[in-house]
């Protein structure tokens, strides 16, 4: 079996593996890259493959980062089925045309700045329609249960306490003459303290885990779903005190319902005062609903149904609705999407608000290298929305402890209950730094250090019983391993041009302005 890593490789987006056994070719996951121009890019690229000669997909959870490019892979031709727990199925059928929709309102935007400048306008990844196309592939599996993908291929899916519908994927191919291949896909793990899910499972006795990395540098402080209430307490305390709104960056799908439980619970405790909560995200809305259908397959989905109605909840379907809530004065919560407010109605929320010292942004989740939420929580004072250059006065704040994913010791605890593992560990869906740190902690308490790989993008695996190997890329690599992760030069030109802006507007008067500029000028004409 060969195992192709063609996203999430030194990254946490982008995830997406081409299996290929025997004579199948099966992708686990087809995920959209996030975080820098550079890495985005990838997305408007063609596939590293045929898509024609994929048999089928397997997906391990609904998350844009996941499955944010199926509607593409559909168009490019894809016919086999998309293989997906039931609660991920319906989850997809209102994300991906809601990605869909905003592919096409940014090209629209962008479209009309290229035609001021000249340049020729540039097409969506995908439409909204197509989207709604690719459903039609979409086949349910239930957890535990063996399905037949192919001549002597099979996979199993394994909740994986992130999300609801959320899996880990066992796949076992036959082998000549010994017994079967077995390799197991992580997906995104949850962590232990969680409102709606048990602690995630798998099988043990394998040749591959593919496990990602997300916290492999970092272990958060115990904490439990009330201990995990009690921070955003403080938080919406603090807030209140400024005066001005709050805004939560948050996903869509199981964060927001989460926030949304424990700020009605702390509110009808009387913890923090009772003030408006603007729902400000109609996939969100439409992601509730699916909440409801599947309240009977979470824990505490009595207690989600009871505060999806709480009296303090408003839900702002239109973009009219949501253009109101610049109107609003004093202290009220916005929740809007997306949670690392790289597009959707936070936007232009952030773009009103960052500029007011009264105002606070609470993340909530993970924020992924050259994203806008990133930028906010690593300092910068000034930020590009929607080409405006906007000041940030706003209290930027942030709790890990409501993340969907495993820290470094639950994933090292996940890991070991995978035990034996014959061939290797190899880590994924990590930032440069957490998996350096998460590389010798596997090492020490799970496998050999030598049966650990850190796969860089389109590298491919060998596994063969009882050991995996890297045997470099099938094809060169899409990009260098040093241009995967971090920022790239679009945000240190961004970064440039607003200090630049912030030196000419504490400049005395316009000849130190002018003499600024010529210095940059000369240097401009030195630069052969």
């Amino acid at each position: 079996m060969r195992v192709h890593f063609l996203g999430a490789a030194h990254v946490v987006t982008g995830s997406c593996f081409l299996i290929e056994s025997g004579r199948l070719k099966v992708l686990v996951d087809c995920g959209m890259f996030q975080g820098s121009k550079t890495l985005k890019e990838l997305n408007y690229r063609d596939f590293p493959f045929d898509p024609a000669t994929i048999d089928a997909v397997l997906l391990t959870h609904a998350h844009i980062d996941h499955a944010g490019l199926l509607p593409k892979l559909f168009r490019a031709g894809f016919s086999g089925p998309i293989h997906a727990t039931a609660a991920t199925a319906d989850l997809c059928s209102i994300m991906l045309p809601d990605s869909g929709h905003i592919q096409e309102m940014e090209v629209e935007q962008l479209n009309r700045r290229r035609a001021r400048r000249g340049n020729e306008p540039v097409e969506p990844i995908y439409t909204a329609a197509d989207a709604v196309a690719c459903m039609s592939l979409f086949s349910p599996v239930g957890y535990d249960d063996w399905l037949d993908v192919g001549p002597g291929l099979r996979a199993r899916w394994w909740n994986a306490g992130h999300i609801l519908g959320s899996a880990s994927i066992e796949i076992e191919a036959d082998a000549e003459g010994g017994p079967p291949l077995r390799v197991l896909m992580s997906g995104d793990l949850g962590p232990d303290a969680k409102l709606f899910h048990p602690d995630p499972d798998g099988p043990t006795g394998l040749d591959l885990v593919v496990c990602e990395a997300t916290y492999g540098d970092r272990d958060r402080p115990p904490v439990t779903s009330a201990g995990r209430r009690a921070l955003l307490v403080e938080e919406v305390q603090a807030a209140a005190k400024r005066g001005g709104p709050l805004l939560i960056p948050c996903f869509a799908v199981e964060r927001t319902q989460e926030i949304l439980a424990d700020l009605m619970i702390a509110m009808d405790r009387g913890a923090i005062p009772r003030a408006p909560v603007f729902l400000d995200s109609p996939l969100a809305i439409r992601a509730s609903e699916i909440f409801r259908r599947h309240a009977g397959d979470l824990e505490e989905g009595e207690t989600l149904l009871r505060h999806l109605d709480g009296q303090s909840v408003r839900f702002t379907e239109s973009a009219a609705e949501s253009r109101s809530l610049e109107r609003l004065r004093g202290f009220h919560i916005i929740i809007a999407a997306s949670g690392m407010a790289e597009a959707g109605r936070i936007r232009h929320h952030l773009k009103n608000h960052l500029w007011r010292p009264s105002t606070t942004v609470l993340f909530v989740g993970y924020q992924a290298e050259a994203t806008l939420g990133r930028l906010l929580l690593d300092g910068a004072h000034s930020v590009t929305i929607q080409g405006d250059v906007v000041r940030v006065q706003a209290r930027v704040r942030s709790i890990e402890a409501y993340s969907g994913h495993a820290d470094r010791g639950e994933l090292i605890d996940w890991l070991k209950a995978r035990r034996p593992v014959r061939g290797a560990v190899a880590l994924v869906h990590g930032e440069e730094r957490a998996i350096t740190a998460f590389v010798p902690a596997v090492g020490a308490d799970v496998v050999a250090p030598d049966r650990v790989l850190a796969p860089h993008l389109d590298d491919v695996v060998e596994v063969r019983p009882g050991t995996a190997r890297i045997v470099g890329p099938s094809r060169p690599a899409r990009l260098p391993a040093d241009r995967v992760g971090g920022l790239d030069w679009n945000n240190d030109a961004t970064a440039f041009l607003l200090a630049l802006y912030d030196e000419l507007g504490s400049a005395a008067d316009d000849k130190a302005r002018r003499v600024i500029l010529r210095r940059l000028k000369r240097a401009l004409e030195a630069k052969d």
